[in-house]
Formats: C-alpha cells, structure tokens, sequence
C-alpha cells in the first residue's frame, strides 16, 4: 500500500479500481504528483511503500482480494521475505529500514527504457524504418526493441526478451556464422575507438567526468522525469548538450591501459550523454501522451498521429535524424486505458 505524509492511502484517487495494482507509469505519475504537490513524507520528496503483513491483511479485506484458490489474503513475515528477499535485504542493508515492520521510502526514478537496438522477432538489427536487416548483427535481452513493450514497460516482459528472442537470435547468428566467411579489416578499424579514448587521455583537464554526471541527472529527471512539457525538454537538451561540450576537458589521471576503470567511466558517460541527447530530442518531437511519457501540455494519447514507433540514428557529426515506422495491429485494437 502507497501512503502519502497526511496517512492516506492515495493511489485509490487517481486508479479508484487497480489502486496500488495500478501500472507503473501510472503509479510512478501519482506518486510524484503528491509530492510535488507537498504530501511528500514530512514534506520530503518521497512517499511510504507499506508491506508490513497487518498491512497487507487489513487492506486485502477491505479490497476484497483473495488468493486465486478463492481463499482469503492472509500472509505472514515469512511469506513476504520468501517473496521479496532481495528487496527487504536491501532496505535493511542500505536504508536501515526493515520493510516487515516499517513502511519503505520510494520516488519514481528511471527504472527501464521501452526503446533499444531496433530488431526484428529474430533478433536482427534493422537499420531503418522498412526493416531492412544489418547483415550479421544481433541484439536481445534489454539493449534490445523488438517491440514487446509498447509506449510503457510490461512487467516480466524482459523474461520474453531474454529467453524467447535471446533463443532466435542465437540460433540466426549461428546460421549465419556457417554461411559467413571472414572478412578483411581496414587499416584503421581501431582508431574510431582510440581516438574517443584518447579524448580523455589528452584534455585540458578542466571538468570534472562527476560534475557532469551530477548535473546530467539531475536535468534528466527533473525536465525529462516523470511529467515533461517543451519548455523543460528543450531546457534538458540544451542542457545535455553543453555536458557534451564539457565533456571533452575531462582528463584522466590513470594513465593505464588494463582495468582503467577511470577511462572507462569517463568513455560511458558519454554515451550517457548521448542516449539523452537522443531520449529529449525524440520526446520533444512527440507531440502527445503515451505511456511512459507524459507531457503536461499534451496530456491526451494521439492515435491517428502518433500511433508509430520513433527511429533515432545518430550521425558521426552529432546529428539526430529521427524516422517513424507504423506499429502494426494484430488481435488487438489500442484503446484508452482505465484504472
């Protein structure tokens, strides 16, 4: 049960049916719309998640809700830890909080991306929006878009992207393992590579690679985060963009080539850097509401517009070109959700 400062269970206000079964896109959204409205607890910038068992007791007789064998919800400490083990033991480790007698502090924060290497079922990457296939390149698991999401995050879902896709791609690069032949390499296949890491070998030195993190993050949820409007989002590029420009007078003091976790942490803020770049600039072009994103000043879903996946490549030069490809229906029509 989600619990605001004032004691009220709130999620019964913005999904009167599913209450904190809602989705997490719309659980996400009520919990930062208390806070930010100042029912934070004590006024902070969280609320309580509240699993203790006479919780869950109390509530799932309220609620009316019963194991699937029809017999009544009751559980115990027990049960819960054998549920939420990693959980619990994290609260405990970290927070100093044990989640079977105390309610947990929560916010929303970045938890998954819907988008990733498009593929098709069979974990070939394509290149563009008709889905023509890179020879020889493969992508499953959560890096990866074959589209088993949609504009919001299915829970168990990266299970299909593991095990089934993860499965198909396997067994299509190993085909094409055996009908391949080697290729020759270019001279130069290395010095793309090399010169992004001489970049941070050779600076000025003048930023810091954890300054910039810091402000990255921070821009990213806050103009970028739970709710988002054209305003805040060009803010957050701007923002992302400067980082960028930043980012090339970091300079390493590890001058080692083996393990330099230093060289490494400053290479994959860049791409950080980049994926946001490319996540603000899509989102700015969508111009409606659609599962994980909302935008406050296009609260509604736009099907007869928007109802197409966004392609995002980035060119050597910086440049973001986007592209759409349509989403195809199947068995089942998109229709508004209600909780």
């Amino acid at each position: 049960m989600l619990v605001n400062g004032e004691g009220e269970r709130f999620m019964e206000k913005y999904a009167p049916k599913a209450k904190d079964l809602a989705s997490r896109d719309v659980t996400s959204r009520a919990i930062y719309l208390e806070i930010r409205e100042g029912r934070g607890i004590n006024g902070q910038n969280y609320v309580y998640l509240d699993v203790r068992p006479e919780t869950v007791n109390k509530y799932a007789v309220i609620d009316g809700r019963k194991r699937p064998d029809g017999s009544p919800l009751v559980v115990s400490s027990e049960e819960i830890f054998r549920k939420l083990p990693d959980i619990i033991d994290f609260c405990r480790v970290y927070l100093g909080v044990d989640p079977l007698t105390q309610p947990m502090p929560i916010q929303p924060t970045a938890h998954y991306a819907m988008g990733g290497i498009p593929t098709n079922m069979y974990g070939e990457v394509v290149m563009d929006e008709k889905n023509t296939v890179m020879p020889g390149l493969y992508a499953a698991g959560e890096c990866a878009c074959v589209s088993v999401h949609g504009g919001n995050r299915l829970g168990t879902n990266s299970l299909v992207d593991i095990i089934v896709f993860g499965k198909h791609a396997g067994i299509r690069a190993g085909e094409f393992a055996r009908g391949a032949s080697f290729q020759p390499l270019p001279a130069d296949a290395a010095d793309f590579a090399r010169a992004q890491l001489d970049v941070y070998r050779t600076s000025d030195g003048t930023e810091n690679a954890f300054d910039i993190a810091g402000e990255m993050k921070k821009v990213m949820f806050d103009d970028m985060g739970v709710f988002r409007i054209e305003a805040g989002m060009k803010n957050a590029l701007a923002k992302v963009r400067e980082l960028k420009g930043r980012l090339t007078h970091v300079r390493v003091t590890d001058t080692g080539k083996i393990f330099n976790m230093e060289l490494i942490n400053a290479w994959e803020l860049g791409n950080l850097l980049d994926l946001a770049e490319v996540t603000t600039v899509s989102a700015i072009a969508r111009t409606e509401s659609r599962g994980g994103h909302a935008r406050e000043d296009y609260p509604k879903r736009d099907d007869k517009k928007w109802l197409k996946h966004t392609l995002a490549l980035m060119r050597q030069d910086g440049r973001i070109d986007l592209k759409y490809k349509p989403v195809v229906i199947t068995k089942y029509q998109p229709k508004e959700r209600v909780y």
